[in-house]
């Protein structure tokens, strides 16, 4: 391995193994299997240490070893180590003995957890000598890119279906980014984007820079088993999109395990998707190890990628781990934003109300045992997706500034709830 390439060997190909240099590059010329990154994890074990982790700031880069980039992070530094909050009132609801939920709709700088991958992306482009960069989203991703491009002096240019969010929009937009939206569904989007990638010589963060911006999603993995106290969750809810997120934190278990940092030990890993948009728990509740692509159609855009490109793995990592998945509609989704929002004081983002929405499903069959502890990664803040849930919360009481009129109104409150 050579000195300048930091802890990383090479990239290599999932599915035959030929290597290939750490440039911006993601899929294997001869059976364009996807590219990832491979590390030398004994020469990991040397620094990366429970005692030497928990003496650095609390960021996601306090496990950089395992993060692609070869020098110190110059993109989103402050990223990640968001907080794992036992949710006592939720697990009640829920019917489980105990029940944490990772929760990355305080992270910084966008609210979710794609200010992990970003940061290791941007931080990564910028060491390849790229200073534009872009990207294919459904939302999170495009605010993550505007807002850390913005603050490394970077151009950017992000690509949107026209039907997003207007949060999403204007929180892409009000970062100077180049927001281009296009008349169809995501899966469109990103092909549009491989083309561009090819003609211009810019870092598209999930085309030539994925396998270095999926690696960034580990990092959620790491912080659940520290915050555990150093010890893998019995069972991890994961939404799926793409499904790389769930192949991610399979990998960065099984990384703290190769290093000794944590015992192995049983840890299922569940998958969550919204009904209308189901390539993959339609799959595994089917036993297949493949999928059929869909069309989108759910309040959970964040989720809608009708061919997802790690659905394959996604599927794999579930029967490696004893895993299941599962799907809920929009009304279920709805249903458990706000369920999740009264028990924990937490608002997530559709995407999490489909995490919290899928859990209870695996509890009520059985798939994740009443007895057992489970953690549900609730990815984006739900500030970004009001759209989703206006109109289904209720309406403020209104009255005048009257002291009778207000005791009009409790007095009417308690007699509706009695």
């Amino acid at each position: 391995m050579k000195e300048h390439d930091g802890f990383m060997k090479a990239l290599k190909c999932r599915e035959c193994g030929r290597e290939y240099p750490l440039t911006a590059t993601h899929v294997c010329e001869f059976d364009f299997g996807p590219l990832e990154v491979v590390y030398d994890y004994d020469r990991i074990k040397k620094s990366l240490t429970r005692a030497a982790i928990q003496s650095r700031p609390q960021t996601m880069w306090r496990y950089r070893e395992l993060l692609p980039v070869v020098n110190d992070p110059t993109v989103g530094l402050q990223a990640g180590f968001t907080p794992l909050v036992k949710a006592d009132r939720l697990a009640k609801k829920l019917g489980i003995r105990e029940l944490w939920i990772k929760n990355d709709t305080v992270n910084y700088p966008t609210l979710s957890f794609k200010d992990r991958v970003v940061s290791v992306a941007l931080s990564r482009a910028r060491e390849l000598g790229f200073d534009t960069v872009a990207c294919a989203s459904t939302g999170n991703l495009a605010n993550s890119v505007a807002a850390n491009a913005a603050s490394a002096g970077m151009k950017s240019y992000v690509f949107i279906p026209s039907d997003l969010e207007q949060g999403k929009i204007v929180n892409s937009l009000i970062y100077g980014a180049h927001v281009i939206s296009i008349k169809g569904h995501y899966d469109e989007v990103n092909r549009l984007c491989a083309e561009i990638a090819g003609k211009f010589n810019w870092a598209f963060v999930n085309v030539n820079m994925r396998p270095y911006y999926a690696e960034g999603s580990k990092s959620m993995a790491y912080e659940i088993v520290e915050q555990l106290g150093w010890r893998l969750p019995q069972h991890t809810v994961v939404p799926m999109a793409s499904g790389s997120l769930l192949t991610k934190i399979q990998k960065g278990y099984q990384e703290f395990v190769k290093l000794g940092l944590v015992a192995e030990s049983e840890a299922a890993i569940h998958g969550a998707q919204a009904t209308g948009c189901s390539p993959i728990s339609v799959a595994q509740k089917a036993g297949l190890d493949f999928f059929r692509p869909v069309k989108p159609d759910t309040i959970a855009k964040s989720l809608a990628i009708g061919t997802p490109a790690d659905g394959f793995y996604a599927l794999k990592a579930m029967k490696e781990t004893n895993g299941a998945a599962d799907d809920i509609t929009d009304d279920e989704i709805r249903d458990a934003i706000k369920l999740l929002a009264e028990t924990e004081g937490i608002f997530a983002e559709t995407a999490g109300g489909v995490t919290v929405g899928v859990a209870r499903k695996l509890i009520d069959s059985g798939k994740i045992p009443r007895d057992d502890s489970a953690v549900l990664c609730v990815t984006g803040n739900g500030l970004k997706t009001l759209d989703a849930v206006a109109g289904h919360v209720g309406k403020p009481c209104e009255i005048k500034p009257s002291l009778r009129e207000f005791e009009a109104l409790l007095a009417h409150e308690e007699k509706v709830n009695a």
